[in-house]
């Protein structure tokens, strides 16, 4: 008497087929979540049309939303072609993690991790989008005094003679020109052979003082200091402000300059109402420049360039700008002189009526909860069990 066998067991375990429920719940929110920036914009004004409460700053960000879809396809097919592999002609598959000392993994858990994988990359997309809500209105203040700090960023600012070298020196005397600032909007130009605009005139000092580190004489591949290049450029960026307005110009430099016809180009500024100061960087006995791949720079007899502060020249432009000359020291004598020299508008500060709105941002949640998430998969480490 024959046994008649039996339909063959299914390896479901072993198969690459997603649980159904949670795929379809999955490819389900990831489809509404994906058409958030149509439905973002579709979202009605508020009263008098004013924006919503809530609102996602960045919502085109959603789309990324769409990228497990191809992830979790791939995950599907990879574990399919695995499942019919040649490996299984040899063995049968409880057998085959005694034969290649690797198990694979079973349905539940490898979809389990692409779920959590998703929800860990929804959240940073949620946080990339841009959640706001409360907001704070800011009165425009528009006030009427206009700095343009010209910063020589040649290579003899890299002379030692002022600690630790002048352009460190320069970008600090910057720094404190800012942070005492009350009154004054400043822009910043940089210049050795071309004039390299950093920043427009502004009253967003934050922004000015998080270009101050990169500052360099690396910016400029073509060495020199050309101030009349710097000055015309000058000229243009004050030139569309109100005239009854002060407008002035702060040259940071060491005055090491070899063009002709300066003072007439600063004399003619200060006949167009812009003033121009100066603040000297460096010392009269001065040092030698370094060289871009290291040692000095040398003339054609092979002597070592020696670069001294050339405080003459820039008196004689400051007093032609209508303007003051300081030399940098450690003191803050120097910047509150600049600061006073720049705040003499014919045009009072004023406060307009005109009001911008500045929306709370709340990308910090979904960050949290992401590391929250996260914080669990450490404790199998080492030093997490050092610390416990």
């Amino acid at each position: 008497m024959t046994e008649t066998p039996g339909p063959a067991p299914t390896r479901r375990g072993v198969g690459g087929s997603p649980p159904l429920t949670p795929a379809l719940v999955l490819i389900l929110a990831l489809a509404v979540l994906a058409l958030l920036p149509g439905m973002a914009a579709a979202l009605p004004e508020g009263a008098n049309g004013q924006e919503p409460g809530f609102h996602f700053g960045q919502p085109l960000w959603f789309w990324a939303l769409l990228m497990p879809l191809p992830v979790g396809l791939w995950l599907w097919r990879s574990a399919a072609r695995a499942a019919r592999g040649p490996i299984h002609r040899y063995a049968d598959p409880h057998l085959l993690p005694h034969l290649t000392g690797t198990r694979e993994l079973k349905t539940h858990e490898r979809w389990g991790r692409f779920l959590a994988w998703s929800l860990l990359w929804s959240l940073l997309v949620l946080a990339m989008a841009g959640p706001r809500w409360g907001y704070t209105d800011v009165r425009l203040f528009h006030p009427g005094n206009n700095l343009l700090i010209l910063l020589d960023i040649s290579r003899s600012m890299q002379v030692t003679d002022t600690a630790p070298n002048r352009l460190a020196r320069a970008r600090q005397e910057i720094q404190d020109l800012i942070e005492h600032n009350r009154q004054v909007r400043i822009g910043l130009l940089a210049f050795a052979s071309v004039p390299h605009v950093l920043s427009p005139i502004t009253e967003d000092t934050q922004s000015l003082l998080n270009t101050l580190p990169a500052l360099s004489t690396d910016l400029t591949q073509l060495q020199g200091s050309r101030l009349h290049g710097a000055l015309d450029r000058a000229e243009a960026l004050l030139a569309g402000l109100p005239e009854d307005s002060a407008r002035a110009i702060l040259l940071i430099s060491d005055g090491d300059f070899d063009e002709t016809g300066l003072e007439e180009r600063v004399r003619g500024l200060a006949e167009k109402g812009i003033r121009f100061h100066a603040l000297g960087i460096g010392s009269a006995d001065g040092g030698p420049v370094p060289g871009r791949g290291g040692g000095w720079l040398t003339d054609r007899g092979g002597q070592s360039i020696i670069s001294r502060l050339e405080e003459q020249q820039l008196d004689a432009l400051a007093k032609a700008g209508g303007g003051i000359y300081r030399q940098a020291d450690y003191r803050q004598d120097d910047t509150e002189d600049l600061l006073a020299a720049a705040a003499v508008a014919t045009l009072p500060p004023t406060a307009s009526d005109e009001r911008t709105r500045v929306w709370h941002e709340r990308y910090i949640l979904p960050v949290f909860l992401v590391m929250a998430l996260l914080l669990p998969r450490f404790r199998g480490h080492r030093w997490w069990r050092r610390a416990s």
